[in-house]
């Protein structure tokens, strides 16, 4: 009896929301490069900065810390680095905890060394151990910078 296939990867396949679908199609037929000063790429720049703002609306952010990224990989490369601005000051962060379960572009640490990159093991549901998650950072010397979970 041949097996039975159970695709589970809806996140990559998921269909568009109808407003989405409609939104992404007004983008690509503006075809201009939004960083380009004529009106066809001050038109682009409108929509990109519109669509910044809705997406800030939606989770109480500024629209000026909302990043757009192509993907995961690229978000999470943004995003896992060591070294931090905030404000007017730079913050270290000495290791980055990650979940054994996660994305491998969470697990390949970003911008942080191998050696930096503390995978926390999951329970028998594939939940992170929050007793292992617990000790690690009991463990972590702040001294050395903060902890990136």
């Amino acid at each position: 009896m041949a097996g039975r296939r159970a695709y589970l990867d809806y996140n990559a396949s998921a269909p568009l929301l109808a407003a989405a679908r409609t939104a992404m199609i007004a983008a690509l037929d503006t075809a201009a490069n939004p960083s380009s000063v004529h009106a066809e790429g001050r038109a682009a720049r409108r929509l990109i900065e519109n669509a910044r703002r809705d997406v800030a609306l939606l989770v109480n952010a500024g629209a000026e810390h909302v990043v757009f990224t192509s993907g995961a990989t690229e978000a999470a490369s943004t995003l896992l680095t060591p070294d931090w601005q905030m404000g007017r000051g730079t913050v270290r962060m000495s290791r980055l905890y990650v979940c054994e379960a996660d994305h491998p572009c969470v697990l390949n640490g970003g911008r942080f060394p191998a050696a930096q990159v503390i995978r926390i093991g999951v329970d028998a549901d594939g939940l992170v151990r929050l007793d292992a998650l617990a000790a690690a950072l009991g463990r972590h010397d702040k001294a050395d910078g903060l902890p990136l979970v």
